[in-house]
């Protein structure tokens, strides 16, 4: 836990030294739970972005994309059950006077029982070696098997009891289990309560006349109300999707874990529509070609896994969450749900609109359902950045901070580098940067020794280094530098687009998925 707690305070701090993520209104203490991307974030981030909006509506002839008001008619989330069912169920602790969420509490303990079979088994397999068979090992350890049965055990019940909103009950659940205030150990707690996360504001130019409105707590239902006015104009039969980034705001009890849980974030979803009957076989596709996209990363097939859900939102038949290694443990990335149709349905009740699709193949009018994917774009961020951030020592006893991202993903594709600031060699590497910048995002600079230079770019996971040197000026030839395996090679000038544009292309991501 303390190695954990370690690589996590190495990723915040590296994030805001390099230009990553800050504090939002730091100069003023800042604001909880809310942060701004800096230089490197944003370029980062946007990368992310591009990769999602070329998968999902690039490359699907029948996905387009939209871009919804984040105000919104306060109707719409009255229609979508947020008003009456956006809740999170709340414990205080009446000695440390801190507030909880109750099911990230139990969530939490079970968390403790996951790591004591992770242990187990690693164990066992240090023991046994190569002859090691970890599928039979988990299905006959008996203290394995204990354990796993507890875990089940109280994630079921705590789904339950949710479901039911017997809160009394999840209140005796964290009794029993005996669960403290994880910073003080006080086990003294008030009754579990129902809390609405919608952040509540005003429209119009005077109080008397104003309107209450909300900030979106989600991008969705800007999909859903635009499906007629999409499918009209696109045209398209089913099945179509409707694809949106876009940002959402939650009042969140527990806002905490960096950038993992905020109040306001930012969202890339897509609404599948499709006709009765056929969302299952949808939901399973849309799960296999989710994880796809992320296993193109290359960020490892073991830091993945999927969590169906046993408690089913008001509106889904059907629920799975990706989950991601992250150095606080396997928590949701992405999460794939069979919607049903409830939302076009309440929509057609509130609004009085018919919202349905005519079908030529059926012969027939119904409200399609719908699969939806939905990945939290900051979780995404620091999930790759937590996971490409590491420490090497290299082969005479140095060390380095490297960013191994991605290179399409790269904030910074190439940096372009003099080696004096004499001589010419500025001029001639200043040519190189107005060449290369029509196509991809370079640097130039020149501030400090070269070795000081190739490690901030490590540090901000920059692909390529272009040295220019005083033969550069003779041959027209650089040395290129690449970031993973720091092998240097002389090219000339006039390959640098071509080589750079193999490695950081979008092309080499998209074709892995």
């Amino acid at each position: 836990m303390a190695k954990q707690e370690d690589v996590f305070k190495k990723v915040v701090s590296h994030a805001k030294e390099y230009g990553f993520i800050f504090p939002s209104s730091e100069i003023y203490d800042g604001l909880s739970a809310i942060y701004d991307y800096g230089q490197n974030g944003a370029e980062l981030k946007n990368n992310i972005k591009q990769y999602w909006w070329k998968a999902m509506v690039q490359l699907n002839e029948n996905i387009v994309g939209i871009d919804s008001a984040i105000f919104m008619h306060p109707t719409i989330w009255k229609a979508s059950g947020h008003v009456d069912a956006f809740n999170d169920p709340l414990i205080d602790n009446k000695d440390s006077k801190k507030r909880f969420r109750a099911d990230v509490l139990v969530e939490d303990y079970c968390a403790k029982i996951e790591d004591k079979e992770n242990k187990e088994i690693e164990k066992a397999a240090k023991r046994f070696g190569d002859a090691f068979d970890k599928a039979e090992f988990v299905a006959t350890n008996p203290r394995v098997l204990e354990y796993r049965a507890k875990r089940e055990a109280i994630l079921s019940r705590l789904a339950k009891s949710l479901e039911k909103e017997d809160l009394a009950d999840v209140k005796a659940l964290i009794e029993e289990l005996e669960i403290a205030d994880p910073d003080t150990g006080s086990k003294n707690w008030t009754e579990v309560r129902q809390f609405n996360l919608m952040f509540g504001t005003k429209l119009g130019a005077s109080a008397d006349s104003a309107t209450d409105l909300y900030l979106r707590p989600e991008t969705a239902q800007g999909i859903f109300v635009n499906y007629l006015n999409v499918q009209k104009t696109s045209r398209h039969k089913l099945p179509f999707g409707i694809a949106q980034i876009g940002k959402a705001f939650r009042n969140e009890i527990v806002a905490r874990q960096f950038i993992f849980r905020m109040r306001e974030f930012e969202q890339m979803e897509m609404q599948y529509f499709v006709p009765p009957g056929t969302e299952l076989e949808f939901y399973e596709n849309w799960k296999k070609t989710r994880l796809n996209w992320h296993l193109a990363l290359g960020l490892g097939e073991e830091n993945y896994r999927f969590h169906d859900h046993e408690k089913l939102a008001h509106y889904a038949n059907a629920a799975a969450d990706i989950e991601f290694n992250f150095p606080f443990g396997f928590k949701e990335l992405e999460g794939i749900h069979s919607r049903t149709d409830f939302d076009l349905s309440a929509h057609e009740k509130f609004s009085g609109r018919k919202i349905q699709y005519f079908d030529p193949e059926r012969n027939e009018n119904y409200v399609p359902y719908v699969v939806e994917t939905s990945v939290g774009l900051d979780r995404l961020f620091l999930a790759i950045f937590s996971h490409c951030l590491k420490d090497e020592v290299l082969e005479d006893g140095s060390e380095r901070t490297v960013l191994s991202l991605p290179p399409a993903l790269a904030p910074v594709k190439a940096a372009i580098l003099p080696l004096v600031k004499k001589d010419g060699l500025p001029e001639f590497a200043d040519k190189i940067f107005n060449d290369l910048k029509f196509d991809f995002n370079v640097i130039f600079e020149e501030k400090d020794s070269i070795g000081k230079r190739y490690r901030r770019q490590d540090a901000i996971g920059t692909p390529f280094c272009i040295t220019v040197d005083h033969d550069s000026l003779n041959d027209n030839t650089v040395t290129l530098r690449y970031r993973d395996t720091m092998e240097q090679e002389r090219v000339p000038v006039s390959e640098l687009r071509r080589i750079i544009d193999e490695k950081v292309n979008f092309r080499t991501l998209l074709s892995k998925i």
